[in-house]
């Protein structure tokens, strides 16, 4: 067993590792809302989530780290939902059992299982409380988290998930990486209110992705007219970043794109926010509100730090398994 200090210690020391590689919403913005998400829970919450902000910050992006490995690691953070029915996309069977009997457990895999997925880390999760595991209730929050915020991304419900089919390859990094990373610190307003108990959590991951899937028009469209606009600023420059200059989308074309998006980043960010507060919230009501003040597995393993170490090694060293979304 190792002490809390060494494990703070190797923890926190992560937090330096560079984002070598951004899918979801990307390392920056999916650290800030499992972080933020904390303060949105009640102070019953408080005394375990509020003293382990830096491992649920880190692990934020563990599900990204996990597609180096895992095949089917990939089709947990998306859903091609305009390849299963049209708008409104009310035709989708919401039960996974139900899913497997329409479209085949190969078709599913390859557009994607989001919703799906949710249910199963609730359920996860729930487990861990009743359990009274400290280590599975950290672990399963953190990618909990990660799934949820990733449903509230407009191109994680959209085969044009890239822009590869119109033109605009790299809208996806464009959307969710560099206007967090450029602007939420400094204009976002990030606090999202007390988490709220999801009497249909079913539902309610339904409700994320179509609404993500609904503005992913929008997102394509607008960014495709501020390309063409002879009055747009340059799409590309070269930036410091992490040391070195990396051609990527230019400050101004950024905040010219976001200021067209009318504040959908800021908004999708902030009730991402909410909704892994929500959801962490809702598993432990689920699972009878057990103290959170003494639980089992509270001092990680040899093994536990091991899996994560191979973990980090597969990510800087690896090449990711399925689809990419850069």
């Amino acid at each position: 067993m190792l002490t809390r200090k060494t494990i703070r210690i190797f923890f926190t020391s992560l937090l330096l590792l560079p984002a070598l590689c951004l899918h979801g919403w990307g390392f920056f913005a999916h650290q800030r809302i499992n972080r933020l998400a904390v303060f949105c829970l009640p102070p019953e919450m408080l005394v375990l989530y509020k003293p382990h902000l830096e491992y649920l910050t880190v692990h934020a992006t563990d599900p990204d780290k996990r597609r180096y490995m895992v095949a089917a690691e990939g089709p947990r953070h998306y859903i091609d939902i305009d390849g299963y029915d049209r708008p409104p996309y009310e035709n989708i069977p919401r039960s996974w059992e139900q899913a497997l009997a329409k479209y085949s457990n190969d078709s599913l895999q390859r557009g994607g299982i989001l919703p799906w997925y949710l249910e199963k880390e609730l359920a996860l999760l729930t487990r861990a409380f009743r359990e009274r595991d400290q280590y599975l209730i950290l672990k399963v929050s953190a990618e909990l988290g990660h799934y949820i915020a990733d449903g509230h991304v407009p191109l994680h419900a959209c085969s044009n998930h890239n822009g590869q089919f119109t033109g605009q390859h790299g809208i996806h990094g464009l959307w969710e990486s560099r206007i967090p990373e450029l602007l939420a610190d400094a204009s976002f307003d990030y606090w999202a209110g007390r988490a709220e108990y999801l009497t249909n959590p079913r539902a309610f991951f339904w409700r994320v992705v179509t609404e993500s899937a609904l503005a992913a028009d929008t997102v394509l469209r607008l960014e495709k007219e501020l390309s063409l606009s002879p009055d747009a600023p340059a799409r590309y420059a070269f930036e410091p970043r992490n040391g070195r200059l990396v051609r990527s989308y230019s400050s101004p074309y950024t905040i010219a794109y976001n200021h067209l998006l009318g504040g959908m980043v800021e908004r999708r960010m902030k009730q991402a926010i909410h909704a892994v507060a929500s959801c962490w919230f809702t598993a432990w009501v689920n699972a009878g509100q057990p103290p959170l003040r003494e639980l089992s597995h509270a001092t990680l393993t040899i093994q536990d730090l091991l899996d994560f170490t191979n973990l980090q090694r597969q990510w800087l060293h690896g090449q990711m398994q399925g689809r990419t979304e850069e």
